[in-house]
């Protein structure tokens, strides 16, 4: 007999293979984890820019996105300038590869869910957000840190190999 208590575990699972299932495929597509391309996706709509404003506009922490950012450095995607009239300001900006790989790259996990979530009538969001944090208390996980990335591992990782006997 099936009871809520293992309707909500399936339901849950579901969430979190389908978050697995979206960064292997995020992966083995672009080669960038969800974190970096969301850095990637917010200088191609902003430009260039300084990290703290990445990290502001994405909700991650700083010191993530200078290792996001070291990242996408030694990979060619982007650069780093500094500011000619304040030389502690640094700037970061798109390559030409960095434009050719953000293109390349499939949609966001967390772009389809903003996308249904913002669909829902407020009430619906609001019991929703208050469900999903009275689960992460259920499972004493109020405390740890997370970003709004779908995203399974940590977020400043480096892509491994995802292909055939890497484990998937």
């Amino acid at each position: 007999m099936d009871t809520r208590s293992n309707q909500a575990l399936v339901a849950l699972r579901r969430i979190l293979r389908v978050t697995e299932l979206n960064s292997r495929d995020l992966a083995r597509k672009s080669e960038l984890t969800a974190s970096q391309l969301l850095v990637l996706r917010y200088l191609f709509e902003h430009g260039a820019a300084l990290p703290s404003a990445i990290a502001k506009s994405i909700d991650l922490k700083q010191a993530t996105i200078t290792v996001l950012v070291n990242k996408l450095e030694e990979a060619g995607l982007v650069t780093r300038r500094r500011d000619t009239e304040d030389r502690r300001r640094v700037w970061v900006e798109l390559t030409d590869a960095g434009h050719a790989a953000r293109s390349r790259s499939p949609d966001l996990l967390q772009n389809r869910f903003e996308q249904g979530f913002d669909r829902l009538e407020e009430w619906e969001q609001a019991m929703m957000v208050a469900t999903l944090e009275r689960v992460a208390a259920l499972l004493d996980a109020e405390e740890i840190d997370a970003a709004p990335v779908l995203d399974v591992g940590d977020l400043d990782r480096i892509v491994e190999d995802q292909g055939p006997g890497s484990g998937s």
